[in-house]
């Protein structure tokens, strides 16, 4: 038999205390339509926290995380966030990569709307409070396909955004023709005649054959930004780019640590950095990621495609960050349709998330500020439980894979 010592160290029971003991005493996790993976934890005390570890097309990867976390952290402390993420992230990053962090994501997510329902604040006044009011945010228009974006354009300037953003291109080869980019230049024009902002998301979905070509194009329409203008890994090709252009780079959705976005900014590549709060592990990561970029003088624009909870505690982020620029929403986005089930419909009160002249009115709820419908969560798992959603896969004319 082994020793108490032993037992807890075979557990990995915190030796760590707490101010005020309340210890996790389980995690749940919810799959949901239209693709999101929710994640509930409560203590022994009775409060639960909510938390989205996401990761679109790969939900029983990050499902198969959370037995280990079980184990491994019902019966620590709830308070201890930090010492929770350093033992996840230490023992089991480098083999887990992006499962684990969007599974460490989730539960690090719920923890801090634990932590702050504990103590009967905000997130953000956790994060060292507000600086400022409000949160600028931007829809999707166009589709994976982009097209039909003047009458998207419009319908979301009528539901108060200001700035949307939209896939470049569908796919391309390696090399195509100019004549395959004219049609992205006509769609931005179309855009920016109604006075809206938009920003192009290349996606990855063009080399650097192209992408340098797309980008000289879109210089006199002057949009917000370009994303992802080549996949990540190519720094130095990205940085002979940047200094091709004057449109803001924007890129980060696929970096998920600190560790990953240094070198881009230690290059001086990109003028945003676009970190997903249910990629990049969390609050505590994201947070962390946030204030290094604004050391090299870099906006954070939280790249959030995903549910209400990830969007919550993205607004955290933003709440709290002085760099902070513009938040992406997923309300009526592309993926979403075809669902019974929106960006609104797991929140009790809708009005939080309401858009009024490109802003949402910075949450002041305990926690993360929203309040989850716990009956529908569970409904909606119930019905779709055999459901996992799935990224589509592209390929050219000659058969050959391209990025989706």
């Amino acid at each position: 038999m082994p020793s108490p010592l032993e037992t807890d160290e075979r557990k990995g029971l915190s030796a760590i205390s707490a101010t005020t003991s309340d210890k996790i005493k389980s995690i749940e996790t919810f799959r949901v339509p239209p693709r999101w993976l929710f994640v509930k934890v409560e203590t022994e005390t009775g409060i639960v926290g909510w938390g989205e570890a996401t990761l679109e097309g790969h939900t029983e990867a990050v499902e198969g995380a959370f037995d280990d976390f079980r184990e491994r952290f019902i019966g620590w402390e709830a308070a201890n966030i930090e010492d929770i993420y350093q033992s996840a992230y230490r023992h089991r990053f480098y083999r887990g990569g992006e499962v684990l962090m969007s599974a460490l994501a989730g539960l690090d997510i719920a923890l801090w709307d634990i932590k702050g329902k504990t103590l009967g604040v905000p997130v953000w006044q956790l994060l060292g409070g507000k600086v400022r009011d409000r949160v600028a945010v931007y829809g999707w228009i166009g589709g994976d396909r982009p097209n039909d974006v003047l009458r998207q354009a419009q319908d979301r300037k009528d539901q108060g955004f200001t700035a949307v953003k939209m896939n470049a291109v569908e796919c391309l080869g390696w090399l195509a023709s100019p004549d395959d980019l004219k049609a992205t230049v006509e769609r931005i024009k179309d855009v920016r005649s109604i006075g809206i902002d938009v920003g192009i998301d290349f996606h990855g979905r063009l080399h650097k054959t192209m992408a340098k070509q797309l980008a000289r194009m879109l210089e006199p329409y002057r949009p917000l930004f370009i994303e992802e203008p080549l996949l990540p890994g190519h720094i130095d090709e990205l940085s002979k780019l940047y200094q091709q252009t004057t449109i803001p780079v924007a890129l980060g959705e696929r970096l998920y640590t600190r560790q990953m976005v240094r070198p881009y900014l230690e290059a001086g590549c990109i003028d945003i950095i676009q970190p997903d709060i249910s990629h990049s592990g969390g609050i505590s990561e994201t947070k962390r990621i946030a204030t290094l970029a604004e050391t090299y003088d870099v906006g954070v624009a939280p790249h959030c495609p995903l549910g209400p909870i990830s969007f919550a505690a993205s607004l955290q982020i933003a709440i709290s960050s002085p760099n902070f620029l513009i938040c992406e929403m997923s309300w009526k986005m592309h993926y979403n349709l075809g669902s019974d089930y929106d960006l609104f419909s797991y929140v009790k009160d809708k009005d939080v998330f309401r858009v009024n002249n490109g802003f949402v009115e910075a949450l002041s709820g305990p926690g993360l500020g929203i309040e989850i419908d716990e009956d529908l969560v569970r409904k909606a798992a119930a019905e779709t439980k055999d459901f996992s959603w799935r990224n589509p896969v592209w390929r050219g004319p000659d058969g050959g894979i391209r990025e989706w």
